[in-house]
């Protein structure tokens, strides 16, 4: 489904009825991230998986896409739904656009999700390692570059070959210049930690054992910055637990939909 806010389209896809559960995909990704998760959830709840602006099937429009608008749009998309008030999880980027939302629009957030994701904003040096490679995905015009630098790190390792393999099918879906723009995004977001101790909806954290992009001892001090958050780790995890291991992944989300 294509929905028209402000002045691009936003692609979504929803599946089955009840509570509304919405599922962020994370960078370099797209909805297609999710499509395991969804399928399981929407035997019970309203799922909305939607691509972000910039990625996937939603339009590309100028960047940099700040973390405020993109929650924007997600109120806008919710809104057009009908949809008042609804879970949000968020996986890695996906997680950034969640805490901008619950910044923005608390009242709206029935519970929240971060997996592997962080309330740390960029230091200066992973920002302009952004930046350098927002400007060499624009100069050789090709996601691959973004796939090379990210996905290794996604994934656990001694994983299956094919686990990559459809990490890269799901990523090269996107469009350069969304890509660009949303690196650049991320370079500027701002650090959610004085946002989280209002924040007070039950909060799963999720974390990998194996993620090297955020580590254990992270994601135990981002549930200590939330006055009502617990912790799930997935032993075989690296960044991509929807991938390497739905099952718990699944597990720890029916455990908050629960609370």
């Amino acid at each position: 489904m294509h929905l028209a806010v402000d002045e691009i389209d936003l692609y979504t896809e929803i599946r089955g009825d009840g509570d509304a559960v919405v599922l962020l995909h994370g960078f370099p990704f797209t909805h297609r991230i999710w499509d395991a998760a969804a399928s399981e959830l929407a035997g019970a709840y309203r799922v909305v998986t939607p691509d972000l602006r910039g990625m996937g099937a939603s339009g590309v429009a100028a960047g940099p896409y700040l973390m405020e608008q993109l929650a924007g749009d997600l109120a806008a998309m919710l809104d057009a739904l009908g949809i008042e008030r609804a879970t949000i999880v968020g996986h890695s980027l996906g997680g950034y656009v969640a805490l901008a939302f619950a910044r923005m629009y608390d009242a709206r957030v029935a519970r929240l999700a971060l997996v592997t994701s962080r309330l740390v904003a960029d230091t200066p040096e992973v920002a302009a390692s952004r930046r350098e490679l927002a400007a060499k995905i624009e100069t050789e015009g090709t996601v691959e570059v973004a796939l090379d630098e990210f996905l290794p790190r996604s994934i656990a390792p001694g994983s299956p070959a094919a686990l990559l393999d459809a990490a890269r099918a799901v990523a090269r879906e996107n469009n350069p210049t969304g890509l660009a723009a949303m690196l650049r995004g991320m370079a500027l977001r701002d650090d959610a930690h004085d946002i989280a101790g209002e924040l007070a909806m039950p909060v799963t954290v999720i974390a990998g054992a194996k993620d090297p992009i955020v580590s254990i001892d992270e994601a135990r001090d981002i549930v200590r910055s939330f006055p009502n958050a617990e912790l799930v780790v997935l032993d075989r995890v690296a960044h991509l637990p929807m991938l390497e291991e739905p099952a718990g992944l699944e597990r720890a989300l029916r455990g908050l939909l629960d609370r």
